[in-house]
């Protein structure tokens, strides 16, 4: 009888470990990422509230990334002025699955409070939208990865591409637009479609 109990104990033991490592593989399965995906970049961005989080903090949504900085007196306001005019062609729900990720080129004057302050400004829904500032050393490979160039001027100011990258749930960007100011019909519709 002891030989029976040790032979179940031992198949349950084995049966257990089994179990935990499918749900292991499963779980890594779940995580893996296309080749295309921008968060395989491990960076890390501090956003507007001092919280931490990697570049893949909005995974599993649809999203709009683009890099800026707060004090930008002309084309960072279009920028946002566009994706604003982006979202109001969209429905309630559509506008409700979709995120926001505004990543600065001068993270060291970008301070939380200021990166706070400008959202407040331009009064951008913090459930959906991110202001982040990265740490220096990842600047480059941040905007590598999105295919933005930047050049921080003699006089403190900054000129940066203005495009704004739509990403799939998994990272993958998906369409881009440079316009700014007015609607691109074009990215609309690739939003839209990601949406859906």
């Amino acid at each position: 009888m002891r030989n029976i109990h040790a032979t179940v104990y031992t198949l349950l033991l084995m049966l257990g470990s089994l179990v935990q490592f499918n749900a292991v593989a499963q779980s890594s399965v779940g995580k893996s990422l296309p080749s295309n995906s921008i968060y395989h970049l491990q960076a890390s961005l501090e956003d507007q509230s001092g919280e931490i989080a990697g570049l893949d903090q909005h995974q599993g949504q649809p999203t709009l990334v683009t890099m800026f900085y707060a004090s930008c007196p002309h084309v960072c306001p279009l920028i946002i002025s566009t994706i604003k005019l982006t979202e109001a062609k969209l429905s309630e729900v559509e506008r409700s699955n979709l995120r926001v990720l505004m990543i600065s080129v001068d993270p060291e004057t970008d301070t939380p409070a200021v990166l706070l302050e400008n959202m407040q400004r331009h009064a951008l829904d913090a459930e959906r939208w991110s202001m982040v500032r990265p740490e220096p050393g990842d600047l480059r490979a941040i905007a590598g990865v999105l295919g933005i160039k930047y050049k921080q001027l003699p006089d403190g100011e900054f000129n940066h591409s203005t495009k704004i990258s739509l990403l799939d749930g998994n990272g993958s960007p998906l369409a881009s637009s440079s316009q700014i100011g007015r609607l691109d019909e074009g990215f609309l519709q690739a939003v839209k479609t990601s949406l859906q």
